[in-house]
């Protein structure tokens, strides 16, 4: 079987299952990465095989990227390919960090001290509504429910739409951006090229006002995100209500959560001060 037929297929059956591009690429990428590892045709790869291209991976890389090049190696082989093989390769444990988050005083110091009245509704959107970076890039004037308050994430991650809440405080900067945009445009986009912006145009916002800030912690346009689901579970918000804000899957994503709240253990005597 030659490569390109190899990957045709490949892409075919992700395409079907409606997998983002991102998630496309990604998969053909660590197969690619197996091949010429192994330096075999994909009819000749072993189990022994792919347990030596993931502890290779294990010397430089995280435990959520070999997750992933996993994940696309079994699409392929069992999914694809109905190898059965595969099964005696166990998958690796994901790290299970604390996520970092901010304080509404750190995150009120990088909305004041960001002048840009673009870059501040970006962080806004962010924090306010808990998008992610990707679904920012993507949101369109359409998305906007002014009606009723809510913003639709349309093919947020995992090819999944859900509705988000649409904050007062930015309402009337959005109502301006309706008078002068269409309805197909983009929220944010880039006034040099055309188009969307880009992830990376939004993470470096999101950076810079952390710094004007003198924000110490490492904040990227996720922290916001973890922010606002910590702040919405200490103020009492049920927990599956905020996993649907999230567009998690599972209920056991979002209880990470739970980790970093400090409203409970804010009241919490220590038994050194007792």
């Amino acid at each position: 079987m030659e490569k390109s037929n190899v990957f045709t297929a490949l892409i075919r059956e992700l395409k079907i299952r409606n997998y983002s591009r991102r998630t496309i690429k990604s998969y053909v990428h660590y197969n690619e990465e197996l091949l010429r590892f192994a330096q075999k045709d994909p009819r000749q790869v072993t189990t022994e095989d792919i347990k030596d291209y993931l502890d290779y991976l294990a010397d430089t890389k995280s435990p959520s990227t070999i997750s992933v090049a996993y994940g696309a190696l079994q699409f392929y082989y069992k999914d694809v390919c109905g190898r059965s093989f595969f099964v005696h390769a166990k998958r690796p444990k994901k790290e299970k960090n604390i996520p970092t988050v901010l304080s509404k005083e750190e995150v009120k110091r990088m909305i004041e001290m960001t002048i840009n009245l673009k870059h501040k509704t970006m962080i806004q959107l962010l924090y306010g509504a808990g998008m992610r970076v990707s679904e920012l890039t993507h949101l369109k004037m359409s998305d906007i429910d002014f009606d009723r308050n809510m913003i639709h994430v349309v093919r947020g991650k995992g090819a999944k739409d859900r509705m988000v809440q649409l904050p007062k405080t930015v309402i009337p900067v959005l109502q301006g951006q309706k008078k002068v945009k269409k309805s197909t445009d983009f929220l944010f986009t880039n006034e040099l090229r055309g188009g969307k912006l880009t992830e990376t145009t939004i993470q470096k916002v999101v950076t810079e006002a952390a710094a004007r800030a003198n924000i110490s912690k490492k904040v990227s346009p996720h922290t916001l995100r973890h922010s606002f689901a910590t702040h919405l579970l200490e103020a009492g918000t049920d927990i599956r209500y905020i996993q649907a804000l999230l567009g998690h899957a599972k209920l056991e994503t979002t209880q990470i959560y739970t980790h970093v709240a400090v409203s409970h253990i804010a009241d919490i005597v220590s038994p050194l001060d007792s």
